[in-house]
Order: structure tokens, then sequence, then C-alpha cells
């Protein structure tokens, strides 16, 4: 708890007792030649990282503030500069060692063409190079700067997907309870909010993402300039979370009234875009008040103004004698590390992509033991989202039996930009299924690609509705479970062998109220032990 209050106290902004400092520092030439060939090496080395950064800024909402970010941080530093001239810089050999972690992740990111992990390399290398040339007592006054460099970098695409389905249920769900509040009648279903005249669906752009990341820089920024005890000032930076998932979801509640009492029109175009603005502004609006109710609360007498004050750095004073730094070892090599490290990315060639041949899922067994394939489709909007490369669906039906539904998906490449696999775990809430229970069991006497198959089982509830669900990922040679896991041989894959493509296998067997599971269970596994030696003919090894 101690090492925590101390790392806030870091991130939210640290001063050094200078009392007695007799001298003042300032930067030999040599010193700005190095940094600048630094920023040149820094910013040939990452130049398709700054672009993928720079169209995400400007084409995906969430990230547009972003372009803030580096003039913020540099402002950060800026204000700390009396301080800064106070401290000789003593340099640092952990800062080398995070400088040659942030290349090697660079590189690793490259290969395996995750772009993500280079625009955090990137974060990293700065990060390394300041430390490596300023040293551990210099640095820490300028930890915050380094931190809000975060917020400019995309959060990778798995983590960024399950946040956004999770704040899609949770703004859907109050929402729903404000719409309520007004005599409407209303039907939620997952993220799908019935209004009887029409549907409202709670998709990844009003999921709340658009605000959580530029309000929780925002957060920082107050919590850095507020005067006030450090626990203050990390309530009001994590205050951020839950006044976006609040306000995000009055929006939606407000749009499902005005539609209910105003038509079809208010949740569309310039309407739905102008009261996620207002909304957005509300929300920063509540910091503020935040920070006045915790002002009153602790007797604060100082004005707003004062207590978010923006103070700039002391003059410097000529009367002070005045020293010339000389540039640590530990920058000269971080300098060089950097040069090779371009060298050496310049010169790498990105492992080619393999495609294994395989048939296609149209020309999967449309008999499996007794029961007949009755083929279906995805939706166009499923297949946007999703972004598959091949699939087959199918209810497979008997006489005596229970249907089951299949469902392959299958993608030739996993990465940034294309498809990659959806967890039926993180799916199946946003379409109105509560999870019952869910677990990985092991089918000992069912084998694939040599190994018994390990699957992740579910039962499902919706309504009257019952539903048990088996389904794993497989991917080149493995049967993976672990979505987490999944992405790790992807990256490992992709890096060593040139592939990342992979298949979700899904099977579904509806359970009557008055069924015993145990039943289903049994033909279930029977099932999957059928199309079991089928599988590796579309989803190669």
């Amino acid at each position: 708890m101690i090492r925590a209050w101390l790392w806030w106290g870091a991130v939210l902004g640290t001063s050094i007792d200078l009392t007695g400092a007799s001298v003042n520092w300032r930067e030999p030439s040599l010193m700005w030649a190095l940094l600048l060939l630094a920023s040149v090496l820094v910013g040939i080395a990452f130049a398709s990282e700054a672009g993928s950064l720079y169209n995400a800024w400007q084409t995906q909402e969430e990230y547009s503030h972003g372009f803030l970010i580096p003039f913020i941080a540099l402002f950060l530093i800026y204000q700390k500069k009396d301080q800064l001239e106070k401290i000789p810089f003593s340099g640092s050999w952990i800062g080398v060692a995070i400088v040659v972690f942030g290349a090697l992740l660079h590189l690793a990111g490259r290969l395996a063409v995750v772009s993500t992990m280079g625009q955090y390399a990137l974060v990293i290398c700065i990060t390394g190079l300041f430390l490596a040339l300023m040293g551990w007592r210099a640095f820490k006054l300028i930890w915050v700067a380094m931190f809000m460099l975060i917020f400019m970098v995309k959060l990778p695409t798995f983590f960024y997907n399950n946040l956004s389905s999770q704040l899609q249920l949770i703004s859907s769900q109050i929402g729903v309870w404000l719409i309520r509040l007004f005599d409407i009648s209303v039907y939620l279903e997952g993220n799908v909010i019935d209004l009887g005249a029409m549907k409202l669906q709670v998709v990844e752009a009003c999921s709340g993402l658009r605000y959580l990341f530029p309000l929780m820089a925002l957060s920082l920024i107050l919590a850095i300039f507020y005067k006030a005890p450090l626990w203050m000032r990390v309530l009001v930076f994590l205050s951020s979370m839950p006044i976006t998932v609040l306000m995000n979801s009055f929006r939606i509640g407000a749009i499902g009234i005005t539609v209910e009492y105003w038509g079809k029109q208010m949740a569309e175009g310039f309407l739905h875009d102008f009261e996620g603005w207002v909304v957005f502004m509300a929300a920063f609006m509540v910091l503020f008040l935040e920070i006045i109710v915790l002002n009153k609360l602790r007797g604060e007498k100082r004005p707003l103004q004062e207590v978010l004050s923006l103070e700039l750095p002391a003059p410097t004073d000529p009367r002070m004698p005045s020293k010339v730094r000389t540039v640590p070892l530990q920058f000269y090599v971080a300098t060089a590390m950097l040069l090779g490290f371009l060298l050496v990315n310049q010169s790498m060639s990105v492992v080619e992509t393999v495609y294994p041949a395989r048939e296609k899922l149209n020309r999967f067994p449309g008999l499996v033991d007794d029961r007949l394939a009755t083929p279906g489709t995805l939706d166009a909007a499923f297949l946007g989202e999703l972004q598959l490369d091949d699939y087959m669906v199918a209810d497979y039906k008997s006489a005596t039996r229970t249907p089951i539904n299949l469902y392959i998906a299958y993608y030739d490449v996993q990465a940034e930009g294309a498809g990659t696999i959806h967890s039926p775990r993180s799916c199946l809430p946003g379409s109105g299924w509560r999870i019952k229970t869910i677990d990985q069991q092991e089918l000992p006497d069912i084998h694939i690609a040599g190994k018994p198959l390990e699957i992740s089982r579910a039962l499902i509830a919706k309504d009257n509705q019952q539903v048990l669900v088996y389904y794993w990922m497989q991917q080149r040679g493995r049967i993976i479970t672990s979505e987490l896991m999944a992405k790790w041989w992807i990256f490992w894959d992709r890096l060593t062998l040139g592939r990342s493509d992979g298949a979700l296998v899904r099977v579904m067997m509806e359970v009557g109220p008055f069924q015993d599971v145990a039943v289903a269970d049994q033909q279930m596994q029977q099932f999957v032990r059928s199309i079991a030696p089928e599988l590796p003919r579309f989803i190669p090894d």
C-alpha cells in the first residue's frame, strides 16, 4: 500500500527539496546535438507507428485527444525547468535497458505485424532515453509527463473489444432504467433496446469508450494541477471512469426518451452526435463540480483558479553561478543502441505470410450421424464486424433428437486491421444471453491434431430458453480455450512461422425445461466426436 501511494505521488507530480542548491546547471551544445540525433533516430525508426497513431487520432474519436498529449507532456516538463536546472544529470543504466527493451518490443511487433506493440515501444524508448540522460533524481520530476504519453497510444485490440462489450452492457442497463422512470415501455435484450417503434443498438460508438479515454486524460491533467492532498487527486482521476459510464448511460436514456416523444430522427445524424458532444462536456463539468465539493469538505478557502493554478517555472536567478553539465555515458550508449536498432530495423525483412492449403467450409459434410444440415447465413452487419474469411453455420437436425447448431469461423490472417476471433464469452451477453456456468473441460476420448480435445463448456439462458455451448479455438495445430493464450500464440506463430490463421468452432444445443443436461452433454459429445476427424481438412494444422 505504501508503495502504491508513493507511485501515485510520482504520477501526480513530484517535487524535490532543493534547499541549499548553489549552482544553475546548463546544457552544453553537445547535449542538444545528441538529443536532436536521438529524436531523429526515434522519428525514423518509429515512422510507421507515428503514422498509425496520427491516423487513429484523426479517424477514431476515442483517441482524438492524442493530438494534445505530446504538447501537454512538453508543458509538464517545462513546468519543472527551474527545479531541473538545480540538479546535475547523473544518467542511468536502467534507462539504457529500457531503451533496449523498447527496441526489441518494436522489432517483435513489426515481425508479428502488431502495430500496437510498436506504439507502446515508442513510449518506452522515449522514457528510457530521458532516464538514461537525467538519472533517477531528475527523472522523478518529469515522470508524470512520461506517464501522460500512454494516453496517446491505442489500447490493444483484445483489451479494447472486451472492455467495449462490458461498457455496452452496463450503459444499456442503466439507460433502460432511466427510460422506464418516464413510464415508457421498453425491452432490453443484451445491448439492444426495443422501444416498439424502433430498436436502438448500443454499439461501440455508444459504449462510453469515446468519452472514457479523453476524460481520463483530462482528469489526470486536473489531478496534476489540483493543489490538494494526494488522496483527493487520486479520487479525481479514478472518478472519471464511473462518471463516463453514468453520463453515457444518461445519453442513451435521453435518446430513448426523445425517440418515444419526437420520433426516430432523434437517434440519428447530427442530433445523435450533438448529444454525444454535450454529454462529454457535461461529464467534464461534473469533474469540476467534484473538485468544488471536495474543496468545501476540506474547508478550502482559496478560489478555484488558485486551487487549479497552472504554475510556470520560476525564472533563472542570474546571480547564481552556472555550471555546464557533463553528458552522461549512459546517454551516449542509449543513442548508440538506437542507431544500431535503426540499422537492424531497416535491414530486416518481415516474415512472409503463409496461407496453408485447405478446403472451403461450404464443403463441410451435410450429414453427421443421422443429422442432416440446414445451412444458414450471417447478417451483413455481423460479417462486417467479424471480418472473417470463411465460415459455415448450420442446424443439424434429426427426426428424434434436438437440433445441434454448428458454427465455424475461419481467418486467413489474424492481425490489427484484419479480422480476429471473437470469443463467445464476450459476444453472447451482447445478444441478451446470460452465462449461468462456464468452465474448461477435457474430452479424453475425442482427439484433434493427435491431442485430447479441451473445450470451453457454457450453459447460457435467456428468458425461458437454456442452451448448452461447447467452443474452442483451433489454430495451427493447437486447441486453445483461453483468448489471452490465443493472442500469445498468434504473435509467436506469426513471428516464427509466418502464420496467424485459425478458427473458432462453436457447437450449441437447446436444453428443454424438462430435459437432463447430462443427456444433452452426451449428444453434444457424440456430435463433436463425429466431426472431429473432418475438421483438419478445413482448419489446417
